[in-house]
């Protein structure tokens, strides 16, 4: 029998599944430690967190956590030809998302589509450009999900679930039973995710300003993206790719159909007028393994 533990990191519910009872306490203290560190590294909702002092000095020498949330953010940005960026710091500031002073930035830098490809990182060296404003908000949760997930397999060798809100990684062989729902009312599902495998769910329902302004925004337009998805949950084998193809589905529109049958993931699309598309082989693929359920997950 499988046991979980209940938390709340980046403002949005949380769990940490172990297939091995005894190992719950150790796993749950291991997962909070990490994401202090990346809250301390890369939160764009802290003053004084690491990301914050070194974007004032335009770059600087960053800790391997924080390279290694910034390489990611990069690397997503790449992969998704600009749809998903870490560069909307600003934008999403003047939206009223975060903590920095829209009056105090630097004058605007080139669209967010395209800035991202200013910024290097060499090593642990950090620059970047003038104008330029990092938000790693699209891509450090997924991230940390992925190492979260990871740390506890090799440290305690149980399989593992780490869910950060919409985001779940998994490592070891246990299968998974996730709860596939955005809003209580939307149009649910729930399905076994394999070990090894990952998801993620991207909404414009939760964090919103207004009716009409939620935070996903289009890079290349700077503004919220289209509201043809109310969300998009896809399965990958790591947290990140999934967060990356179900964000980017957002931002695409009914364009994002195409581009998933593309990636050949497992995807499941939530429209604006609650019809749901299932694309990939939906639900999630499940290897031959030994099944250890947590009931309630939500993906």
């Amino acid at each position: 029998m499988a046991a979980h533990a209940d938390f709340e990191a980046f403002t949005c519910a949380c769990r940490v599944a172990v297939a091995e009872p005894s190992a719950l306490p150790a796993a749950l203290a291991g997962v909070q430690a990490l994401l202090r560190r990346v809250d301390e590294a890369a939160s764009s909702f802290r003053a004084d967190s690491e990301l914050a002092l070194l974007q004032r000095a335009g770059g600087g020498t960053a800790s391997p956590l924080l390279a290694h949330l910034v390489r990611a953010a990069l690397d997503v940005a790449e992969r998704s030809g600009g749809d998903v960026v870490p560069t909307l710091g600003r934008e999403l500031a003047t939206l009223g998302f975060g903590t920095l002073d829209p009056g105090a930035l630097p004058a605007a830098g080139p669209r967010p589509a395209e800035s991202w490809r200013e910024i290097t990182l060499e090593g642990n060296e950090l620059s970047v450009p003038r104008g330029v404003v990092l938000d790693l908000g699209a891509t450090a949760k997924a991230a940390a999900a992925d190492l979260a997930a990871h740390q506890v397999h090799d440290e305690i060798g149980t399989s593992v679930l780490v869910s950060l809100g919409g985001d779940i990684a998994t490592a070891g062989r246990a299968a998974w039973e996730v709860l596939v729902q955005d809003l209580p009312g939307d149009p649910a599902t729930q399905v076994s995710l394999g070990g090894g495998w990952a998801m993620a769910t991207s909404s414009i329902q939760k964090r919103r300003r207004g009716a009409g302004v939620h935070h996903i925004l289009d890079p290349w337009t700077a503004l919220p993206a289209p509201a043809a998805w109310r969300s998009v949950t896809v399965a990958a084998p790591d947290c990140l790719s999934a967060n990356m193809a179900s964000t980017a589905a957002i931002v695409r529109g009914t364009g994002a159909v195409a581009r998933l049958r593309e990636l050949g993931l497992p995807a499941r699309l939530v429209r604006h007028d609650g019809g749901v598309i299932e694309l990939g082989g939906w639900p999630a693929p499940r290897r031959d393994i030994d099944a250890v359920p947590v009931a309630g997950v939500r993906g």
